[in-house]
């Protein structure tokens, strides 16, 4: 049976921690994200609220063994994860490796990690939590590892000081999501030495953010110039998506020599 089937499915009796329906093309977005930010076979990558595996089905795939880890505290999605959407083959071939702490900890994986993901998890986080991740990736990430992650922004001061996770978790039923500020994330990141842009995908409610350390985030915005560079040659197609990416170049240009003049 298809992925997407499968998934429709086993939806009809489980959460599955999203719309069933955009299962599959949901989780091939987190493998191509990653892949325009300059992931490859031998990285080792940390999906911080890993689910079911909705996108840790395509990353282990795609991964070498040993490469992918993931963090979830809803033990029974995990496992539905693990049994019904990976597999005993491809956990056997692939041997990711799993936690279900719920502080978003991976030091009892005793190693460093080139990407660090978090799909529709901000968009559920407290800003404590936000604040736990970075220092996470602080912590394990290597010297230029990237945080792709996505959030819902909200407006100038929206945002609440409860320490709180909002919406379905290991600990509620309740639904909800939360919004955050775009320039508090920037601050935060700012604050920890950490280079932020926004990354550019088309249909996205969520807004992706590439986070990075070192010279980390030259991969995707080496894209993006691709991106541009190719739609220039198709007059009159994909002119909204062109004059976006420009537009995200243009302020990551403004962005950076405001970041060096303060830092220096």
């Amino acid at each position: 049976m298809k992925l997407q089937l499968h998934a429709e499915t086993l939806a009809e009796k489980n959460f599955l921690g999203g719309r069933a329906e955009v299962f599959e093309v949901m989780g091939r977005l987190q493998l191509i994200t990653l892949l325009r930010c300059g992931l490859y076979p031998h990285s080792r990558v940390l999906d911080l609220g890993c689910g079911c595996l909705r996108g840790g089905y395509w990353l282990v795939h795609f991964l070498n063994p040993d490469r992918y880890f993931g963090i979830e505290p809803q033990v029974e999605m995990l496992e539905i994860g693990k049994t019904e959407i990976l597999g005993r083959d491809i956990l056997n071939e692939k041997r990711p490796r799993f936690s279900s702490n719920d502080r978003f900890d991976p030091s009892e994986f005793g190693v460093l990690f080139d990407f660090f993901i978090a799909r529709s998890v901000w968009t559920h986080a407290s800003r404590g939590q936000i604040e736990e991740m970075l220092d996470r990736f602080l912590a394990f990430g290597t010297p230029d590892s990237l945080f792709v992650t996505s959030f819902l922004p909200g407006k100038k001061g929206e945002g609440d000081s409860s320490p709180d996770w909002v919406g379905r978790s290991h600990e509620s039923d309740t639904p909800g999501t939360r919004r955050h500020e775009l320039g508090w994330i920037e601050q935060l990141c700012l604050d920890r030495n950490l280079k932020v842009r926004e990354l550019f995908d088309p249909g996205e409610k969520q807004v992706w953010l590439l986070i990075a350390k070192g010279e980390g985030a030259r991969p995707a915005q080496t894209y993006l110039k691709r991106l541009v560079e190719g739609m220039g040659k198709d007059k009159g197609k994909g002119k909204g998506v062109r004059d976006s990416v420009r537009r995200w170049l243009r302020c990551t240009r403004l962005t950076r020599r405001f970041s060096d003049r303060h830092s220096s």
